[in-house]
């Protein structure tokens, strides 16, 4: 049995490294890197450092307007799947290639397998809940990483082939956590870590001025590892990354790196929405610089904050403590090999039900 996955995107490779590790011996993977994130930081480096296969496919679509992106993967995607003929296709979260995996597969009445199914912002100006509603209506198996999840779903009618196994990215962090490779040794004893790349609060100049200035005044120091794209909007805007004396700029950081700058730090300030889940697990309290998130049982307790207009209110914030964390938050650590275990089940029965029909 031969299944296809789609990556693309930074978390896209993280996931993929506990599905692919969880295939081994069960299912033959063939995966498809459609080259959306390209930077060595944001790609290459996953896969040397997590140890992952190299792709079968790599397809280095690059940046573009979205409909130039999504387009340029599917007639690629379909190709591929034209020569391999595989049993189905799996397809991660809610990026470009997410979408494009899926939108090939369901034309092509290959079934669709969506790892992160449910999830739902309510704000249509995200591209992100575009990819993921449509990914969602076309696909024959969701793999839901809460109840909540499960809910959104079933609002929007679709009630079948849902299986709540928790989240993926849960398994990756507790690889590394067990095998003790989450780095101590970072350079400052008190910090709070940074990421930022959000269109809204990127966009604008003074947008994201005003993000640098209320980081700039934090009584802690700020490490900020700082996304291409923000990276480039900072020098079309003429911004000085020397005028913010409290804030280290970083480069983008591999996967192990990325966790111990967050695991050694005092809190989270993001406008991710997988990092706001990798701060619950590694217990450090998370500031959400957006209006609402995917993942809202992080904000049980107080112990994920959305805020978004008045940043004044940051310092205040970060100094109240956290408490009540949930073991158990999105699964126990083995979705990977749940999904892997369904997904044999269900293409075993797929295959007696092809060879019923041609006989």
């Amino acid at each position: 049995m031969k299944i296809i996955a789609i990556i693309g995107a930074r978390p896209q490779f993280i996931k993929h490294f506990a599905f692919e590790r969880a295939c081994k011996g069960n299912l033959k993977l063939i995966t498809i890197h459609t080259g959306q994130h390209y930077d060595e930081n944001m790609s290459n480096v996953f896969f040397n450092q997590l140890g992952m296969n190299k792709p079968d496919y790599m397809l280095n679509i690059g940046s573009g307007n979205h409909g130039l992106q999504t387009a340029s993967m599917m007639i690629e995607i379909e190709k591929i799947i034209e020569v391999e003929e595989p049993d189905g296709m799996v397809v991660y979260g809610d990026t470009n290639s997410t979408l494009s995996g899926a939108l090939v597969a369901s034309k092509l009445n290959l079934p669709v397998f969506h790892i992160e199914a449910g999830l739902r912002s309510y704000n249509k100006e995200m591209p992100e809940e575009i990819n993921r509603v449509l990914t969602d209506h076309v696909s024959d198996s969701l793999f839901t990483p809460s109840d909540v999840a499960v809910k959104n779903l079933k609002k929007e009618g679709i009630i079948n082939n849902i299986f709540n196994v928790g989240d993926i990215m849960k398994d990756v962090i507790f690889y590394f956590k067990e095998r003790k490779l989450i780095k101590k040794n970072i350079v400052y004893r008190e910090y709070y870590y940074v990421t930022i790349h959000r269109p809204y609060n990127t966009d604008s100049k003074q947008r994201l001025s005003y993000i640098l200035e209320s980081l700039n005044d934090l009584e802690k120091k700020v490490i900020m590892s700082i996304h291409p794209r923000t990276s480039k909007l900072m020098k079309f805007y003429n911004i000085n990354e020397t005028n913010y004396t409290n804030i280290k700029f970083i480069q983008p950081q591999s996967y192990l790196d990325n966790l111990s700058y967050l695991f050694n730090s005092s809190a989270l300030i993001t406008d991710s929405g997988g990092m706001q889940k990798e701060a619950y697990w590694t217990r450090k309290k998370c500031v959400t610089i957006r209006k609402e998130t995917e993942w809202i049982e992080t904000l049980i307790n107080g112990n994920n904050i959305l805020l978004f207009e008045d940043l004044s209110t940051l310092n205040t914030i970060l100094n109240n403590n956290c408490s009540n964390w949930n073991e158990d938050l999105y699964g126990k650590g083995n979705t990977s090999q749940e999904i892997v275990d369904i997904l044999k089940q269900k293409l075993s029965n797929n295959s007696i039900s092809n060879q019923i029909n041609e006989s």
